[in-house]
């Protein structure tokens, strides 16, 4: 009696062990919302919530492969960029350090730490906050803006900075983590 328990348990183990390996098909694929649109670019795509919307390429930075802005009462609230090929760099932790170099003077860097991003096995986030100068259609001057820089290599070893800017309280920190888990690098 006792043998027939432990191969049941046994092959009740190996059963889980079995299942627990199994997923759909697509696990470490993005996860895009629901609603949301999507910047696509040769080599990362990203996801944006509603009531953002994307700029054409006359509208946008000449640096930018795509964006898209969320306004309100005729202001940039929050922006989100991608940027491709925006530096030389051979590993994920270059492409951080000349990312940041990118950020405007005055601002507080914050932290830079390793991310999961789809499609690449290494990739950094960069936090950091500053405020808004009042220019070129942003938030009003002196309002406190968060921006997350993610960068790395895609496929290529093309670099890509993927940069969201918010003014404070127009972007939940739930979107702002759906935002990055829908980030695929290609």
């Amino acid at each position: 009696m006792k043998t027939r328990r432990a191969c049941l348990a046994a092959a009740l183990l190996t059963t889980a062990v079995a299942l627990t390996g199994c997923g759909s098909s697509d696990s470490g694929a993005a996860s895009v919302p629901d609603g949301w649109g999507t910047l696509k670019t040769k080599g990362v795509d990203v996801s944006y919530p509603e009531g953002y919307a994307e700029q054409s390429a006359a509208e946008r930075g000449k640096h930018n492969a795509a964006a898209a802005v969320r306004t309100e009462g005729g202001r940039k609230v929050s922006v989100i960029t991608v940027q491709l090929g925006f530096t030389e760099a051979n590993s994920a932790e270059q492409a951080a350090i000349a990312a940041e170099a990118g950020i405007q003077l005055g601002a507080k860097v914050e932290g830079q730490k390793d991310v999961e991003l789809a499609g690449t096995d290494e990739a950094k986030r960069i936090d950091f906050s500053f405020e808004a100068t009042g220019e070129d259609g942003g938030p009003a001057k002196g309002t406190p803006v968060r921006g997350v820089i993610l960068t790395g290599l895609d496929s290529s070893d093309t670099t890509f900075a993927i940069r969201v800017d918010a003014a404070r309280g127009t972007l939940p920190d739930g979107d702002l983590d759906r935002i990055i888990d829908s980030v695929e690098v290609r």
